[in-house]
């Protein structure tokens, strides 16, 4: 017994070293660079351990704001991506014959590289010296004047950044939502339709409860992918998103180190660290939710 446990560890080994140099220490000196104050990255040297980095973001405006976009994106993206997912991959288990062609156009955003759909967004949106943009055209037939998405107002900037956050994740959730939606034992559905069961009905009490484990597991992953965000941000509005006011929290910690106004790995410690508690606040929030609504077979 006793070597087989010694051969587990072993083989463990090595997924566990990997861990502890590429996560587990970088998470241990991140968390050490954000209580050492006024941290010079050339003479790797510190005035004092405190908590002055922590005050610095909370009352810097450029984090607050990379806050508030981050907050909006998260709050609109995930429950609107996973519903509008969930609904195409149920029309799409209801057709057999060309379902996997389907599945397949559906899955080409998630294979395009995030900077080209960007540009084909600002294209759609940007308006020209010579159009409107093909959005403000077809606003146009409305009677609604034309706004410039890319670099007008803040909530045409959001509404683009949120619709195109959804574009580029929807094809992944729909892929998974269509594979849980086939293991579906197909018993359960014939028993509610010979008890007279209504479609609406089948849904809430076999569809949802059978698939909730890959429900629970789209939404984990989108609530930690939304908080990461940035290289949406950057294909829509360049890398000067703090001018443009449209920065996440990511971006924030980018900026800090390698910025303009970079070289200051202390606050961009401070930064992650305070998204690692968030993510990990909101992620412990959902497991215990889960455990009542989540069905695992």
């Amino acid at each position: 017994m006793e070597n087989k446990n010694f051969k587990a560890w072993l083989y463990l080994l090595p997924a566990m070293i990997f861990l502890g140099v590429f996560m587990v220490y970088p998470l241990i000196d991140v968390f050490i660079y954000s209580f050492e104050e006024n941290f010079t990255s050339s003479s790797q040297t510190y005035t004092g351990i405190g908590c002055e980095n922590y005050s610095y973001i909370l009352r810097d405006p450029y984090f607050l704001q990379a806050l508030k976009n981050t907050v909006i994106l998260v709050l609109i993206t995930v429950p609107l991506s996973t519903g509008l997912s969930l609904l195409i991959s149920v029309g799409l288990a209801s057709i057999k014959r060309v379902r996997h062609l389907f599945q397949t156009v559906y899955f080409l955003p998630y294979v395009t590289n995030t900077l080209a759909v960007g540009l084909v967004f600002m294209i759609l949106f940007r308006p020209t010296e010579h159009s409107a943009g093909l959005v403000n055209l077809f606003l146009s037939l409305f009677g609604i004047s034309p706004i410039d998405f890319i670099g007008g107002p803040y909530f045409a900037k959001m509404f683009v950044l949120c619709l195109y956050t959804i574009w580029v994740v929807m094809p992944f959730k729909i892929l998974i939502l269509t594979s849980a939606l086939a293991s579906v034992n197909k018993t359960y559905y014939d028993a509610a339709r010979v008890d007279g069961t209504s479609r609406a009905r089948i849904f809430r009490k076999i569809t949802l409860p059978m698939i909730s484990p890959m429900l629970f597991y789209l939404i984990i992953t989108g609530f930690i992918g939304a908080f990461k965000a940035y290289s949406d941000a950057v294909a829509l509005f360049g890398t000067e998103l703090n001018v443009a006011e449209m920065n996440t929290i990511v971006g924030y910690v980018y900026d800090m180190l390698y910025g303009e106004g970079g070289g200051f790995p202390s606050y961009a410690s401070a930064a992650a660290i305070i998204l690692f508690v968030i993510v990990l606040t909101i992620t412990c929030i959902n497991l215990l939710v889960s455990k009542k609504h989540v069905h695992y077979n």
